[in-house]
């Protein structure tokens, strides 16, 4: 009899988890991601979001520029800010443990890495999360010095850029009472145009 009763108590308990877990998997699904801005944009040593144009860049920052694409390196570095809003209506928090991620800037996929920093999303509300981003543009893309510039200078979002296509191809996982649940295929995160 208490061997019953044990047994019909574990399976209260489980399908409990179970409801919970599905709770909480359907709640980040409905979470709606976007990119919300980029910033701190660095390309070869040069800060991109105080200039407007290549016209700006004072010799030094020209010549620097030059080189970097000379060696066939040319580092750029930026914040991804990924904003995240939860319905409302949702009733349930959302919570995410982890993120593997794919960067396409302009359709061609760069780098990938994995987030591991934890974020809620509670009903109702916008969570911002930050994702550093570091990656040669010599690799990918054929670029002179201003064709890097430019890039940079339309990711930064700055007037008078060349429109820059950014997406995040990603895929979540989500925290629920039985353990973490990585999504069964990636979403795809997009500010279509990034530049003016």
């Amino acid at each position: 009899m208490n061997r019953l009763v044990t047994m019909a108590a574990a399976s209260v308990l489980v399908v409990a988890g179970g409801c919970a877990t599905t709770r909480q998997f359907l709640a980040l699904r409905r979470v709606s991601f976007d990119i919300d801005t980029v910033n701190r944009v660095n390309l070869a040593g040069v800060p991109i979001e105080r200039i407007r144009s290549y016209g700006d860049l004072s010799a030094l920052e020209i010549a620097r520029l030059a080189a970097a694409a000379t060696r066939g390196e040319i580092p750029l570095q930026f914040d991804l800010l990924i904003g995240g809003e939860n319905p409302q209506d949702n009733n349930t928090t959302a919570r995410l443990v982890r993120m593997s991620w794919t960067l396409l800037l302009n359709g061609t996929e760069t780098i990938s890495g994995t987030l591991d920093s934890s974020y809620t999303f509670p009903p109702g509300g916008r969570t911002v999360v930050r994702l550093p981003i570091r990656l040669d543009v010599a690799r990918f893309f054929r670029n002179n010095a201003r064709d890097a510039f430019d890039l940079a200078c339309g990711i930064a979002n700055l007037g008078g850029c060349r429109p820059a296509e950014v997406q995040l191809r990603a895929l979540p996982t989500v925290d629920t009472p039985l353990g973490p649940i990585t999504y069964n295929e990636p979403i795809t995160i997009i500010r279509r145009t990034t530049g003016s």
